[in-house]
């Protein structure tokens, strides 16, 4: 499926390093940094297999023992200037070969440890608080695809699961492709701070109505329009509106920047990415999809899925 573009470099890449050989089979004693020499053939051979953009740096590790026999190992970090992230490799002792290892620890649940990393708590929900299968989905209200994912979610899919699953939204606003993003997730969070359901009918009319949004005139006109309808649905809902209006004013994103950075703790790399009790689903995928996931994970939870009507 086609995906709101978020990264500006590629988040799942290879990379390599070197130093200078102490000698075929030798372990350095300590750390040491990889000679000029060695960083710029492999920054090159990187560059060129997995097609990096220039502004991304490529950042050899020093070089430290493993595990493995006859490998070294080192730590290669890909930076721009928004990100960076780290990937592990072994080097072998000839510098001839450079690995990517994923190591796997078997004794405990993967997915289980993406959920750990999720912070739910204060955050508006849908369905079933008790259910044993939660739907964690990073949104963007200004992306195109997320609507699409939202219009999938609610009310069909919702409706269709009942009280057996719990939907809950995370922010992930893409502030450079969608520029009224942050400022639609700031107000949608100042209604939730009060009201569960005026926070879900905000983000039902924005994932309804984009543009309508979209065609005000300019940033401020779109914030404008985006504040008279967060105020619209306080008045709604009976909202307290000194607080919801000094709330909205305020645009105090700290909340939308810890949710970021959560997303990219737990790979989230484009909008919309779902959470299935931890199993990732990338983009608008189909409804079809969706009830496969959400199925298997009940099965696992050891809760029956519903029936599905052909």
């Amino acid at each position: 499926m086609v995906r709101c573009a978020f990264l500006s470099f590629l988040l799942i890449c290879l990379g390599c390093s070197a130093q200078s050989p102490p000698g075929p089979g030798a372990s350095p004693a300590s750390a040491a940094s990889p000679s000029p020499d060695i960083v710029r053939v492999v920054e090159r051979h990187v560059r060129a297999h997995y097609s990096l953009p220039p502004k991304v740096k490529v950042i050899v590790g020093a070089l430290r023992s493993s595990e493995f026999p006859n490998y070294d190992a080192l730590t290669v970090t890909f930076a721009s200037p928004s990100k960076r992230q780290e990937f592990e490799f072994l080097l072998s002792r000839d510098h001839k070969t450079l690995l990517r290892v994923t190591k796997m620890d078997l004794t405990s649940d993967p997915y289980a440890d993406t959920m750990k990393k999720i912070d739910l708590s204060g955050r508006p929900t849908r369905g079933n608080k008790d259910a044993k299968v939660t739907v964690v989905n990073y949104d963007d209200f200004e992306c195109p695809f997320c609507s699409r994912m939202h219009q999938t979610l609610f009310p069909g899919l919702f409706k269709e699961y009942g009280d057996r699953v719990l939907f809950v939204y995370k922010d992930f606003p893409l502030e450079e492709i969608h520029p009224w993003a942050v400022h639609a997730a700031v107000n949608a969070n100042c209604l939730a701070a009060q009201n569960g359901d005026a926070y879900w009918d905000y983000a039902d009319y924005l994932h309804a109505n984009q543009h309508t949004i979209g065609s005000e005139k300019g940033r401020e006109g779109q914030n404008a329009e985006l504040d008279k309808l967060a105020m619209l649905q306080g008045e709604k809902h009976n909202l307290d509106t000194p607080r919801l209006q000094a709330c909205v004013k305020a645009q105090d994103e700290k909340t939308v920047r810890e949710s970021l950075h959560e997303g990219d703790t737990v790979g989230v790399e484009a909008t919309p990415a779902m959470f299935i009790n931890g199993q990732k689903l990338d983009g608008a995928v189909p409804a079809d999809e969706v009830r496969l996931a959400l199925d298997q994970a009940l099965k696992d939870a050891g809760v029956a899925p519903p029936e599905h009507k052909n």
